[in-house]
């Protein structure tokens, strides 16, 4: 079976489950797609046969990673609930289609340490984040630079995930983000106007600014599933 950028996740998760922990098909093309070799030329292979998600283990260090989906909707946050009431259910069942392919997902360290959250469980928990993908890559870019965000004690944790990929430049090509940064890396684009995490809320206030961020959220994961599909072209998994 080949990688299939459209397959929906979802398809092949049982009922009331979770596809980032359930889906067969969407661990393994975590698998193919991220256990490559790093910047470094060092092999990250990862192994999804035991009880964790997916494992590595090498003179790398040692990592459990977890999938997540990335680009959220908000069909599910109550205080957006007036604004995507109006919007048609055909673009919103459209948008949660494509969020839940491949150029949706990403992976993230899955263990906790020292007891406290992890990246994904910060993404949704933090009000200035609300699982918004930019705002995350812009906490991500902002940690490879030295400069503090909402989530910098959580990545600081895990920095010795983010050192595998020798940079911000590296982290977005390793995972194929390139769509949502600038040409020279050295900016996110945002779904939606951004200035600050003290300013910008992550939640939409008009149906207009919420269809912009679909219309940019769902070209992000569009483009990124043709990157995808262009890194394995005729892969058998």
């Amino acid at each position: 079976m080949q990688i299939d950028t459209t397959f929906d996740f979802r398809a092949d998760t049982p009922p009331n489950r979770d596809p980032d922990t359930y889906s067969p098909t969407l661990r393994r093309y975590h698998r193919i797609l991220w256990g490559r070799k790093l910047p470094n030329g060092a092999d990250f292979t990862l192994d999804d046969s035991g009880r964790n998600y997916l494992y590595h283990r090498s003179g790398l260090g040692e990592f459990w990673l977890s999938s997540d989906a990335v680009v959220p909707s908000f069909t599910r946050e109550k205080r957006m609930a007036s604004i995507t009431g109006q919007i048609p259910s055909e673009e919103l069942d459209t948008f949660n289609t494509l969020g839940y392919t491949i150029g949706g997902m990403m992976v993230w360290p899955g263990n906790r340490i020292d007891g406290k959250m992890t990246i994904n469980q910060a993404r949704g928990c933090y009000g200035s984040i609300k699982d918004r993908f930019d705002f995350t890559l812009e906490c991500i870019r902002r940690h490879y630079v030295g400069e503090p965000s909402p989530l910098g004690e959580v990545l600081g944790r895990y920095g010795d995930f983010f050192a595998l990929f020798r940079g911000f430049q590296g982290f977005v090509e390793y995972f194929l983000l390139h769509d949502l940064v600038s040409d020279d890396y050295s900016a996110v684009r945002f779904f939606a106007p951004f200035e600050d995490f003290r300013v910008t809320s992550p939640l939409l206030g008009s149906v207009d600014a919420y269809r912009d961020y679909r219309r940019l959220a769902m070209h992000f994961i569009a483009a990124r599933n043709l990157r995808i599909a262009g890194l394995h072209p005729a892969l058998d998994v």
